[in-house]
């Protein structure tokens, strides 16, 4: 049972950080009421998250990532991709064959949080 079941996502700009998660995967946002911080539960059709209010600065750019890297499972990555960029999202890695089992690329978020997301195709090469 060590598997992932519950993800959280820090930014600088909650609407702003809604809006793109909201466009880019459909995801679904819930204030959650009665905490002392702002946190938003996210609803996926899959494992279920949060989205709260960075509580410290982001590492500068080009620093790498402090936190585990979440990559969300897509039906088109090219789709995809183009919707992350149009709503503000930039490419941090290039799509890549894993070959034999998908395609997978890595972006910023538009709070410079790294996400990636991964099409399987097993005659990815």
């Amino acid at each position: 049972m060590n598997a992932p079941a519950y993800f959280e996502i820090q930014v600088d700009n909650i609407p702003r950080a809604i809006a793109f998660y909201g466009a880019a995967f459909g995801w679904k946002f819930i204030r959650q009421q009665g905490l002392p911080i702002e946190y938003w539960r996210i609803e996926t059709d899959w494992v279920a998250g949060g989205l709260l209010q960075r509580p410290a600065k982001a590492p500068p750019p080009q620093s790498g990532t402090n936190a585990y890297v979440c990559s969300m499972q897509v039906s088109n990555f090219d789709r995809t991709a183009e919707i992350i960029l149009k709503n503000g999202g930039r490419v941090a890695l290039d799509k890549f064959a894993i070959p034999g089992r998908c395609w997978q690329g890595y972006f910023l978020d538009t709070e410079g949080n790294t996400l990636g997301i991964f099409q399987v195709d097993e005659q990815a090469a």
